[in-house]
């Protein structure tokens, strides 16, 4: 009845309760049966022992016992070895006599420990806790402190330990089985206080690695550290680190320790990162698919001498651990190295994408910098002229044809606000639709407004997928093109701008139809794709050899001939998107799209603030397929 009382005051928490338990209390005490009174006060004081001990303060728990001292000390250890997630005690049965006892009357109260471990789940076992009246007649009663109060078979001078072993991670794979992802050598930077005899020297080094790293707060944290404690500063890939090994060694006071860590290899910001400490999955495919990876590992609960750490006994060991099981991709080693490559020798913020027409598979997801955002797959981007193909494709299906005339003006002027093209161009009224692509004119489809309905271009991005939910096995931004609800809003959605978005996975999968016709939606882990989203109403096969016809003239004739002369009959679209930087400046992202109408492949490259698509993305693009 004891117990009862007290869970319930607990879980309701009321005032009211708390004074009618209170005056239940009293006359529990005070009512005849004085065996029963005082089996009530003993389990009442295990009770608070054991809730002490399972909500973490340790120091009231051990505070309740006849050797504080020693009670701490002892849960001190066990809390700290046993890292459990949740420990929580139950009195299983009534409070007896103890047998045995020299103290005639102590009572024993049993109790049930169930914790809960990594690597284990719950594990539980029984014990007792022996309580002493106090000595003046009190209300309060002691617990006797005992190792085996901890566990049964603890004796003095042992603690419980936690044993876990590390689970051997799997790696993320490329298309053809090799790794993007795995133990890697890696270099931990500290500083020796202590040692350091010349810090601007020191400074200047680390500078020089181009990290990111606050020397200036480094000083500080420095200058408050013990001497001769080792400051960390930064953990750095082997090639990193060989790099500038040198320029390291030759500054007195740096310290550099050969480590291993999982870490990608390509793709960074799409295969993710690992946390160091834990093991587990921080970004990425790597968080993503934590579970799957990281597998189980080898767990157990053993008794340990407290002074030489070895283990004495194990009281509860799991099943075997399992190792992780590897994740797939579709990367292609050498396409996305090829990525990598161009991107990192322009040095300049951007991402390329390939997909396979034929199949939807992503063959590269590349980005700059290597250790940056994962746009490629996640960025919300204006696309430009590269939506061209989309609104050519709008009209294409509403009965214009490639030659039909739609002129080129200098500008165009819709409720106000004037449309130009860049460097204010024009063509002049005979200009063409298929001219008009290849040139990328803006003012061609702003200027036949009345072509369009507010969803034309919602619709035809149907097409395409643009705006559905896409299966990936990756986390991805699969484009918006809502419905416009003014002149002004159409205007600029014809030409890429206004509230059109999508990352350069969707503008190469835009390419990738075009190539095959179908709209195929990409995939990247085929192993986690339940089902693949597919577009209502595709494109007529008039529509796509004229889209075909028109983006190999671009390459030829137009805007995208840096792809004149790369190998596999490239086609291509540029785009140059204007957009406000954080100071209010008006700049422009640079894309380019297109396929190898010979290579089953289609991209998108897409370089960050400045430039265009003509004269910045598509050289970067030529370079790219050249390596190829």
């Amino acid at each position: 009845m004891g117990r009862n009382r007290v869970r319930l005051g607990a879980l309701i928490g009321g005032t009211a309760v708390v004074v009618v338990l209170a005056v239940l209390g009293v006359l529990l005490v005070r009512g005849d049966g004085g065996g029963d009174d005082r089996a009530d006060r003993a389990r009442s004081g295990a009770e608070s022992f054991l809730d002490a001990w399972a909500s973490g303060d340790l120091q009231a728990a051990a505070g309740l016992t006849d050797d504080p001292e020693g009670a701490q000390s002892l849960l001190d250890s066990v809390q700290g070895n046993m890292r459990a997630e949740s420990v929580a005690f139950e009195v299983s049965g009534d409070p007896a006599e103890p047998g045995g006892e020299e103290q005639d009357d102590a009572l024993a109260v049993p109790f049930t420990a169930t914790y809960t471990l990594e690597g284990i789940g719950e594990w539980s076992y029984d014990s007792t806790a022996v309580m002493l009246p106090a000595a003046d007649g009190a209300d309060d009663w002691t617990v006797r402190w005992e190792s085996a109060l901890v566990h049964p078979q603890l004796a003095e001078g042992q603690t419980l330990v936690l044993s876990v072993e590390d689970a051997e991670r799997a790696p993320v794979l490329a298309a053809d089985g090799s790794e993007l992802a795995g133990p890697s050598a890696v270099w931990d930077i500290s500083i020796w206080p202590a040692r350091l005899t010349d810090p601007d020297a020191a400074y200047a080094t680390l500078d020089e690695l181009d990290a990111g790293i606050d020397t200036e707060a480094l000083a500080d944290r420095v200058a408050e550290a013990d001497p001769d404690q080792a400051v960390s500063v930064i953990t750095l890939r082997d090639a990193d680190y060989q790099e500038h090994a040198d320029a390291l060694r030759a500054v007195e006071g740096l310290q550099a320790r050969e480590g291993s860590r999982t870490l990608a290899h390509a793709a960074r910001p799409l295969v993710g990162g690992v946390d160091p400490d834990t093991g587990a999955g921080t970004s990425g495919l790597q968080e993503r698919y934590d579970e799957q990876l990281a597998g189980t590992a080898p767990a157990a609960v053993v008794i340990a001498d407290r002074e030489s750490g070895d283990a004495v006994e194990t009281l509860h060991e799991q099943d075997g651990g399992e190792p992780g099981t590897p994740v797939g991709t579709t990367l292609d080693p050498q396409v996305q190295q090829a990525a990598e490559a161009a991107l990192e020798d322009l040095g300049r913020d951007g991402s390329i994408v390939a997909v396979q027409p034929s199949s939807g598979h992503v063959l590269a997801a590349a980005d700059w910098p290597a250790d940056g955002f994962n746009r490629s797959l996640q960025g919300q981007l204006a696309p430009g002229s590269t939506f061209k193909v989309l609104t050519a494709a709008a009209l294409l299906e509403g009965g214009t044809a490639p030659d039909d005339v739609l002129g080129c003006p200098q500008y165009v002027t819709v409720d106000g606000q004037r449309f130009e093209n860049q460097d204010e161009f024009e063509l002049g009224p005979g200009t063409t639709l298929r001219e008009a692509i290849t040139a990328s004119c803006n003012t061609a489809f702003i200027d036949n407004l009345d072509r369009f309905e507010h969803d034309s271009l919602s619709r035809i991005s149907e097409s395409f997928g643009i705006g559905a939910v896409w299966d990936v096995g990756a986390t991805t931004f699969d484009g918006s093109v809502p419905v416009t609800e003014s002149p002004n809003q159409l205007a600029g959605s014809l030409i890429g701008q206004d509230r059109v978005q999508a990352s350069p996975l969707v503008m190469a999968s835009v390419a990738a139809t075009v190539a095959d016709g179908t709209f195929r939606q990409p995939v990247l882990v085929p192993d986690a794709v339940e089902e693949r989203h597919e577009a209502g109403a595709g494109l007529s096969q008039g529509t796509a050899e004229a889209l075909r016809s028109m983006m190999r003239d671009t390459v030829t004739d137009g805007s995208a001939s840096a792809l004149d002369g790369v190998p596999g009959d490239p086609h291509g679209k540029t785009g140059t998107a204007e957009f406000r930087d954080e100071d209010g400046e008006l700049s422009t992202n640079a894309w380019i799209i297109g396929f190898l109408a010979d290579s089953d492949l289609a991209f998108a490259v897409m370089l960050e603030d400045g430039g265009s698509g003509g004269t910045d993305a598509g050289p970067l693009a030529a370079d790219f397929l050249n390596a190829l």
